[in-house]
C-alpha cells in the first residue's frame, strides 16, 4: 500500500454492561443513526432472554455470538481460467463482525413482533447451536471442508 494503515478506532464501552463488544454489536444494529433506539432494542432483547432462561442475559448473549461466528471462510480465486473456493482461517476482528452481522441479520427476518423480541429469540437459538444464524455458520464450515483439496492456493 502506498498509504499507512488506518488508526484503529476506539470504541468506548455501553453505559449498562460496561462492555465493548456490546458497543459493537449496537452499533451493527443501528439504523439511520439512532444509537439509542439500538441500545434501548438491545438493553430490552437481553432482559427477554434473562427471563427466558434465568441466567445471566449478557453470558448467554456471548455464548449465543461465540456459537455463530465461523472460523473460516472460502474465497474464490481465479487460477488458469477456472475459479477455485479456497478455504482460508478469518483474522478475530472479521471473525466477531461477521458473527454479529449474521446474528443481525436473520434476526431482522424472524417473524415475530418487535425487533427485541426478534433478536432475543435469535440469541436464544443461538445459544442452543441451532437458528438461521448458526446455520450459516455451518454451511460455511461445510463449504470450507468440501473444498479442503484446494487450501494448497492460498492467497
Amino acid at each position: 500500500m502506498r498509504k499507512s494503515t488506518p488508526k484503529k478506532r476506539i470504541i468506548l464501552p455501553d453505559p449498562k454492561y460496561n462492555d465493548q463488544m456490546v458497543t459493537k454489536f449496537v452499533n451493527n444494529l443501528m439504523l439511520t443513526g439512532k444509537k439509542n433506539i439500538a441500545f434501548n432494542v438491545f438493553y430490552d432483547a437481553i432482559d427477554i432472554v434473562s427471563e427466558k432462561t434465568s441466567e445471566n442475559g449478557l453470558d448467554v448473549f456471548k455464548k449465543a455470538l461465540a456459537n455463530v461466528t465461523p472460523a473460516v471462510e472460502v474465497r474464490s480465486r481465479r487460477i488458469g481460467g477456472a475459479t477455485f473456493q479456497i478455504p482460508s482461517e478469518i483474522r478475530p476482528g472479521r471473525k466477531m463482525s461477521i458473527g454479529m452481522k449474521n446474528l443481525i441479520k436473520y434476526s431482522r427476518k424472524r417473524h415475530e413482533k418487535s425487533m427485541c423480541q426478534k433478536l432475543a429469540s435469535e440469541i436464544m437459538a443461538g445459544y442452543k447451536e441451532e437458528g438461521a444464524a448458526f446455520k450459516r455458520k455451518e454451511d460455511t464450515h461445510r463449504m470450507a471442508e468440501a473444498n479442503k483439496a484446494f487450501s494448497h492456493f492460498k492467497f
